[in-house]
C-alpha cells in the first residue's frame, strides 16, 4: 500500500503493519517518519529493536536471521533495516523479496532508503515491499510550497508569521530542510509562542541556502530570471566548479534543442521525452511549458554561447565565466 506522508501518523495509531518502506529525497523527512514508526512500535509493545545497516561486507543472511530470532524478552521485535545507497544488489533484492513474502508473527520491519530513480521503482524487490506493507515517499516540498511547509512547522510550536516572513525564510534555506528545521526551532527559543514579525525572522535566520545545480536547471526551464541569478551567485559563492555548472546548463540546452527539433519534424513529445530520458514529472511539465517560448534559433545561439564559455574555462578565450553563465541563463529565460 502506498500512502501520502500526511496519512502515516493516523495509520500508526492502528496495530503495526508487518512492513514499512520509507524513501525520498529529503533525509530529514525520512528520519522523522522513521521516528514515528519506531515510537509506535514502542507504544505497541515491540520490546526489542534490531538495527541492520547495509554497506560493504553486509551479509544478507542477517536479515533472515533477525526475522528468525524472536525477542530475547519474549515480546515483539522491530527490524530496522537501512539501505543508505538504495541499491541492495541482486542478492539483497532476492533477500528482500523473500522477507516480504514470508512475514513472521511478532516481527515488524522498517526499511529506509534514499531517493529512488524510476528504474529502481520498477524492480521486483521494490514492488514486493510495496505490496507487502506500507510505502511512503518523503520528498522535500517544491520551492513554491516551501513557505506553506514552513508555516506548518511554525504552527506545531504555536507560532505564525506573515507571508513576507515565510518567503524570507524560504529564500534563505532553499534546498536545505534540515537548516530550515533548525531555524524554525531557533525562532521558538528566541520568541516563544505567538505571531512573529518580518523583523523577528530577519534577525534570526541565517543565510544557509544550499544552492545546487538541479535547482538552477529547473529555474532555467521555468523562465525565472531572479531565481537563476540568485542560484548562480550562490554557486559562485560556494566555489562550485565551473565545468560542472557548464555541463548542467549545456546538457539542458541540448535536451531542449533535440526536443524542439523533434517536435518541429512532427514527432510526438511523449516519445521524444522518453528518448531523452526525461522521466521526472515536474521536469516534464516545465519542459512542455518552456518549449513554446524557446525558438530553435535561440537554442542554437545558446549552444554556441556554451561553447564559448567552455573556451573561457580552458583559458582559450577571454571573459568572466560567471558573468557569461548569467548572460547565458538570461538569454534563455527572457524568451
Amino acid at each position: 500500500m502506498i500512502l501520502r506522508p500526511d496519512q502515516l501518523p493516523a495509520l500508526l495509531e492502528k496495530p503495526l503493519a508487518p512492513l514499512y518502506l520509507l524513501h525520498g529525497n529529503e533525509p530529514l523527512l525520512v528520519l522523522e517518519a522513521a521516528d514515528l514508526v519506531r515510537a509506535a512500535a514502542r507504544r505497541q509493545g515491540f520490546e526489542e529493536r534490531e538495527t541492520l545497516v547495509v554497506g560493504q561486507g553486509f551479509r544478507w543472511e542477517s536479515l533472515s536471521g533477525a526475522a528468525g530470532n524472536f525477542s530475547l524478552f519474549g515480546g515483539s521485535k522491530l527490524i530496522d533495516l537501512r539501505i543508505p545507497n538504495g541499491k541492495p544488489g541482486r542478492e539483497g533484492g532476492d533477500a528482500l523479496q523473500r522477507h516480504a513474502r514470508n512475514p513472521c508473527d511478532g516481527i515488524a520491519t522498517l526499511i529506509t532508503l534514499p531517493e529512488l530513480d524510476w528504474a529502481t521503482r520498477k524492480t521486483s524487490w521494490f514492488t514486493a515491499l510495496c505490496d507487502a506493507g506500507i510505502a511512503v515517499e518523503l520528498n522535500a516540498p517544491e520551492r513554491e510550497r516551501l513557505p506553506e511547509w514552513i508555516a506548518g512547522r511554525l504552527a506545531r510550536q504555536n507560532q505564525s508569521a506573515p507571508a513576507e516572513a515565510l518567503a524570507f525564510i524560504a529564500d534563505h534555506v532553499e534546498g536545505n530542510l534540515l537548516a530550515a528545521h533548525q531555524e524554525i526551532l531557533k525562532l521558538d527559543l528566541l520568541h516563544g509562542e505567538g505571531r512573529l514579525t518580518l523583523e523577528n525572522v530577519q534577525d534570526a535566520v541565517l543565510n544557509v541556502a544550499r544552492y545546487d545545480i538541479d535547482k538552477l536547471r529547473q529555474a532555467l526551464l521555468e523562465g525565472d530570471p531572479v531565481r537563476c541569478t540568485r542560484l548562480l551567485e550562490g554557486l559562485q559563492g560556494e566555489g562550485s566548479a565551473p565545468p560542472l555548472v557548464l555541463w548542467a546548463l549545456a546538457n539542458e540546452i541540448r535536451t531542449l534543442a533535440n526536443l524542439s527539433a523533434g517536435v518541429a519534424s512532427g514527432q510526438q513529445l511523449p516519445a521524444l521525452l522518453k528518448a531523452e530520458r526525461v522521466f521526472d514529472e515536474r521536469r516534464r511539465q516545465a519542459i512542455q511549458r518552456a518549449l513554446p517560448r524557446l525558438k530553435p534559433a535561440t537554442l542554437r545561439a545558446a549552444l554556441l554561447h556554451a561553447a564559448r564559455i567552455d573556451r573561457i574555462i580552458k583559458g582559450l578565450a577571454p571573459g568572466d565565466v560567471w558573468d557569461e553563465f548569467l548572460q547565458l541563463a538570461l538569454r534563455l529565460v527572457r524568451h
